[in-house]
């Protein structure tokens, strides 16, 4: 894990920043006031597993179950977490 992301940490979607599936654009989303972001690959799977209650591990655990087969998983979701981050999209609890 990074240092800054944790197995234990929990996230959840910034204030004023809303995430949904756009049928039009067939890709998931984050809709906030200055805009929209459309999320790529899993990042959607990412976001839509934070319920303001799972950790870090807990999606990570998760994503592992449902994508086996998916080499350096873990790698890809921590780098999910830092971007979200640093654009603002999430907030920690």
């Amino acid at each position: 894990m990074s240092n800054q992301i944790k197995h234990t940490d929990c996230y959840a979607l910034a204030l004023h920043h809303r995430f949904q599936w756009e049928e039009a654009q067939q890709n998931y989303v984050i809709l906030f006031p200055e805009g929209m972001v459309k999320l790529h690959g899993g990042a959607g799977e990412v976001l839509k597993r934070l319920d303001g209650k799972a950790t870090v591990g807990d999606v990570v655990a998760d994503l592992k179950a449902t994508f086996p087969d998916a080499a350096n998983i873990e790698a890809d979701i921590v780098g999910m977490f830092e971007l979200a981050l640093s654009k603002g999209w999430l907030r920690q609890l």
